[in-house]
């Protein structure tokens, strides 16, 4: 079985390798991808208030957007204003008034201040021909999909799934064979090698334990990162497996059909506030607590709005996704998502997309995966580097032994 296993983590190996290393090196950068963003672009992302007053009402702010792109829809309204900080609104493509295809948006992100109300810029998010402004977003894409849109997403979906089952063949290989019957030190002795480095015995060696004991420190947050990607980029078969092991909360179903509904009978300011209530109904009834609102997101096409806040069920410290789902027709309550406590598979796909995106632990996490996304892309080196010096090994072997073989073509002597 080791010999099957060595050739899985070989081929596995080399055909990761570069897209590991893109992976890490990226989700190194986006650990702090908020700090980034305002320091690339502080026209865009840092805020001045005008004055000692409060900031203003968020979908007060929408509806300053949406006149001033009417051409466009803006579906979200961010509700929660952090101190220097602007907010940023997304712009999505309206189609003619005749029907047909929308029409591609010059830019479809747009930035305010929330104490004077003044649009600070805007940016198609993620086209690197807009210059640095969109440099984080770039590399996003690049992580995310290769810049190729849902081509990449695919590929990178392949990737993370080959390399979550390397998570196991790699540490499958760590293990130390079977002992001889005649005894000797115990597993766990004959293991301890494998989590060591051999610092002065050569190049060579100390490439191959870096790759050996730097795959099997870190291996637990290695696998989350693994099946987290895959989460992310291949749910055709995340979602499956997931719900065979645990259970999930059922999806708000939609409640209309037919063209978008771009002016529903419940405004948004009217199912801002029935989320609110909604919410603090549940809170009351299932013993967790709100902390603070966090969007408002409406859908057209469903008819739909789902209101977002933060509670004691979130894991995040960024963001909130307990969500109350809202008729836009007729104001009632459609569903109720907790991240945690309410279902497991629910609880345990929240830790994992909070773990990748490092938005739990402070800075502290921060660093840590950050030096994750440079250890992804260590092991992906160091493993093609012990690939390549074995096949150099190989090969002068092969040569050796066909320089020392008789020469049996060689002619007889005459009679």
């Amino acid at each position: 079985m080791r010999p099957t296993l060595v050739r899985l983590h070989r081929w596995f190996g080399l055909v990761m390798a570069g897209f590991l290393v893109m992976a890490g090196v990226t989700g190194s950068l986006l650990a702090w991808n908020d700090e980034l963003e305002a320091l690339v672009s502080p026209e865009l992302f840092v805020a001045s208030p005008a004055g000692p007053g409060p900031a203003l009402d968020p979908l007060e702010l929408r509806q300053r957007v949406q006149a001033a792109f009417a051409q466009a829809f803006v579906p979200r309204a961010p509700l929660q204003i952090e101190p220097g900080r602007t907010l940023a609104f997304r712009l999505r493509a309206l189609p003619p008034p005749g029907g047909g295809t929308a029409p591609e948006l010059a830019d479809d992100q747009v930035f305010i201040n929330p104490w004077t109300g003044r649009i600070q810029g805007q940016r198609k998010w993620g086209d690197i021909g807009q210059g640095t402004k969109n440099l984080m977003p770039f590399v996003l894409r690049l992580h995310d999909s290769l810049a190729l849109d849902i081509v990449g997403s695919y590929l990178l979906g392949v990737v993370a799934l080959l390399w979550t089952l390397d998570c196991f063949v790699g540490a499958w290989l760590t293990l130390p064979a079977r002992a001889s019957r005649n005894g000797g030190p115990s597993w766990l002795r004959r293991w301890r090698p494998a989590w060591g480095l051999r610092w002065r015995a050569g190049a060579h060696k100390l490439n191959f334990d870096l790759h050996r004991a730097g795959g099997l420190w870190p291996w637990a947050m290695l696998f989350v990162l693994a099946w987290s990607s895959v989460a992310f980029n291949l749910r055709e078969v995340y979602e499956p497996v997931m719900r065979t092991l645990f259970t999930f909360q059922q999806d708000d179903a939609p409640r209309r059909s037919g063209p978008p509904l771009l002016q529903p009978p419940v405004n948004w300011r009217q199912a801002r506030d029935i989320g609110r209530a909604r919410l603090d109904q549940a809170a009351q009834a299932n013993g967790f607590a709100v902390l603070g609102e966090y969007m408002l997101i409406y859908d057209p096409r469903t008819g739909l709005y789902g209101y977002y806040a933060r509670t004691s069920r979130d894991v995040s410290e960024r963001w909130g996704i307990t969500h109350v789902g809202i008729d836009a027709s007729t104001g009632e309550m459609t569903g109720l998502r907790l991240p945690t406590g309410a279902a497991s598979g629910d609880t345990v796909h929240t830790w994992l997309t909070t773990l990748h995106m490092a938005a739990v632990g402070g800075t502290a996490m921060q660093v840590f995966v950050s030096l994750m996304g440079l250890a992804v892309a260590m092991l992906s080196i160091t493993g093609v580097l012990v690939w390549w010096k074995k096949r150099q090994a190989a090969a002068r072997r092969r040569s050796t032994a066909m320089a020392t073989a008789p020469n049996r073509t060689a002619p007889s002597s005459a009679p």
